[in-house]
């Protein structure tokens, strides 16, 4: 399997990019290979002395860059050999099997989609992310690829969630829930309450209707659906609160006494890690035409380390190919009303 990893990408680029692809050269193929995008001589020179040689390990050479705050579809324009572009182009090329980055999210969700295309059957794709709760792994679709959501759209990021939930974190028939701000099916927008109704319509979608907030980490589903703008709200939420809550737990205990703070310390590491995002590495893009993950602008080697291997699932259980059969024959069309709805 070859992956081509954006080396530039993120907050902490390159060297934690780069770090990480050599942490995960330990759990590769013999004949699977990470190919670094960015440009040459600043990779070559976070190159380890004792991986340059590695022959897991490939160079190709992108020179320009696109920074986390300028705009997604000017700069994909503007620099044609950055190393977003470039990646996109390998697997267009068929010369990369999946693709990573943690650098900018619209112009990565850009530059995939326009240059892998949608799976045939999807309008628009979906970011998934990974919840862990203590119900278990909970998959979040969308978490910011599209704001503007249609009822077709919501209802294929039920499907391709699903089927993603189901074959690589292993969830027997994962429960669906359409996120609203109320759990009556009175409730929420013209655009949730028409998305219900198709969802509804299939039978193999195991829907328990809608959930609130609240019910993400309650276990009441292991699917959660809604569009791109939500999503990153309830994604950047919960990142914050988690954060939050282990400064307030660690500065109780200090306070309280040094030596309770540290017999604590080793549960603390527990539960930390258990919730950390950097242990799931990135977010599948559900729907383009090939395995495309995006990590968080903050990814540490770790979570790079995590994402190549995340990438590898993927591509092994195929979902590609499940979900362009499953909406093959889904009995669920789209028609010019519902691709009209809003």
């Amino acid at each position: 399997m070859r992956i081509a990893l954006d080396a530039m990408g993120g907050d902490n680029a390159p060297a934690e990019i780069v770090a990480g692809a050599i942490e995960a050269l330990d759990f590769l193929a013999a004949d699977d290979k990470i190919i670094l995008v960015g440009p040459q001589a600043v990779v070559e020179q976070n190159i380890p002395s004792s991986a340059r040689s590695n022959p897991k390990l490939q160079i190709v050479d992108a020179p320009e860059v696109i920074a986390m705050d300028e705009p997604p579809i000017e700069s994909l324009r503007q620099k044609i050999k950055s190393s977003i572009n470039v990646i996109a182009k390998l697997a267009k090329r068929g010369e990369a099997d999946a693709v990573i980055s943690a650098g900018n999210t619209g112009a990565c969700v850009a530059a995939f989609q326009m240059r892998m295309r949608n799976i045939e059957g999807v309008n628009r794709p979906g970011i998934a992310v990974v919840f862990p709760t203590f119900g278990g792994a909970v998959t979040v679709c969308d978490v910011g690829a599209n704001i503007a959501c249609k009822p077709i759209n919501l209802y294929q990021y039920a499907v391709m969630a699903q089927l993603y939930s189901a074959n690589v974190l292993g969830v027997a028939k994962p429960r669906v829930g359409l996120l609203s701000i109320g759990a009556e099916d009175a409730k929420g927008n013209e655009v949730v309450k028409k998305a219900r109704d198709m969802i509804k319509a299939d039978p193999s979608i195991n829907l328990v209707g809608n959930v609130e907030g609240r019910d993400i980490f309650k276990g009441v589903c292991d699917v959660v659906v809604c569009d791109g703008f939500v999503g990153n709200v309830v994604l950047k939420l919960a990142e914050g609160l988690v954060d939050g809550l282990f400064k307030a737990i660690k500065t109780e205990l200090m306070a309280e006494k040094i030596t309770l703070a540290l017999k604590f310390k080793p549960v603390m590491m527990r539960i930390y890690q258990k919730y950390d995002y950097h242990e799931y590495g990135g977010a599948p893009l559900l729907g383009v035409n090939g395995t495309a993950i995006i990590c968080h602008g903050s990814s540490k080697a770790r979570t790079i380390k995590n994402a190549i291997n995340a990438s590898k699932k993927f591509y092994s259980a195929k979902i590609n190919d499940k979900i362009a059969e499953y909406l093959s024959k889904s009995s669920i069309g789209i028609s010019n009303d519902q691709e009209q709805g809003s």
